[in-house]
């Protein structure tokens, strides 16, 4: 009877730690200030030899790759058989000059420092591909928020072959892009892209005012957000998958594990079977309710 007892337990606990990933921790980059670390969820189903890199939000100030949110967004992924990398990047907004025209010259700061961290970060997974399980050439970018706009950054230097991406070998892709509220910072005016940008699920709340769902113009200079980003993608004939939200603002960026299967969904038909498809939603999801602090613009969180 005892040791009938002692079986189930076991095969109880077997059971839960196959579907609750557990995490092995990484660094990738040291910086001048800090050392930069991303933890890795192991696939808890049978792996699809994809990897997902989340990149957490806090407007660049706040937020961490560890939060309980980020770390059941990963479990959810792993339990679709993802490798998941949820990593580290410097907070290029804490304590920086946020008053008038300087605002803009900070923000454009803070993306870079970002964005160079997450190249770091996929130097190293593209380097130590092998013993994590995935493919180098299924390396997918997902990000809320603060950590929306650094995924489409990366994204569109790449693309552009800026000097932030010069360490990624010349022949790298992105094998595709999940943004929940991110916008592209742009020195030159309208989107460019010279080379094509990854199949890219772009998810934003149309009421959004602190990552812009529209556009801010600064002269030469502008930040673009879901609305002109799609735009640009069917101009040109780019794979994207657009989910507009009606009613909403910055709420969109919080909306990972409610869209765990579209996101799933997207993977498998954009980035497995490379469907070139441009599907484009209006969304009015009754579930989700509007918050107070989903109608924040930026000013409310610099102040």
């Amino acid at each position: 009877m005892k040791r009938g007892i002692l079986c189930a337990l076991l095969l109880m606990l077997l059971a839960v730690s196959a579907v609750f990933a557990q995490s092995t921790t990484y660094k990738f980059a040291d910086r001048d200030t800090c050392s930069l670390y991303m933890d890795v969820y192991q696939p808890t189903a049978e792996s699809n030899r994809c990897c997902v890199v989340v990149v957490f939000g806090g407007g660049f100030i706040e937020g961490a790759r560890n939060l309980e949110f980020y770390v059941e967004y990963a479990k959810m992924l792993a339990a679709k058989g993802y490798t998941v990398a949820c990593i580290d990047y410097r907070l290029g907004l804490k304590g920086a000059n946020m008053r008038g025209i300087q605002m803009v010259y900070s923000l454009d700061k803070a993306i870079k420092m970002a964005v160079e961290d997450l190249f770091s970060a996929t130097e190293y997974l593209i380097a130590h591909a092998g013993a994590p399980g995935f493919d180098k050439d299924k390396i997918v970018l997902s990000g809320s928020s603060a950590g929306a706009i650094t995924v489409v950054q990366g994204d569109y230097e790449l693309c552009n072959r800026s000097e932030l991406a010069k360490n990624l070998p010349a022949d790298f892709h992105y094998a595709g892009v999940m943004s929940f509220s991110g916008a592209i910072f742009s020195h030159n005016g309208a989107l460019k892209y010279k080379e094509q940008p990854a199949p890219t699920f772009i998810m934003h709340g149309m009421n959004d005012r602190l990552v812009t769902y529209k556009s801010i113009r600064f002269g030469k200079m502008g930040f673009f957000g879901g609305k002109p980003q799609i735009r640009r993608f069917e101009k040109f004939g780019y794979p994207y998958l657009a989910y507009r939200y009606k009613g909403l603002g910055h709420e969109v960026a919080t909306l990972m594990q409610h869209n765990i299967d579209i996101c799933d969904w997207f993977i498998k038909h954009y980035v497995f079977n490379r469907e070139n498809m441009q599907q484009d939603a209006t969304v009015n999801d009754a579930t989700i309710k509007p918050v107070k602090w989903g109608r924040m613009k930026a000013g409310d969180l610099y102040d």
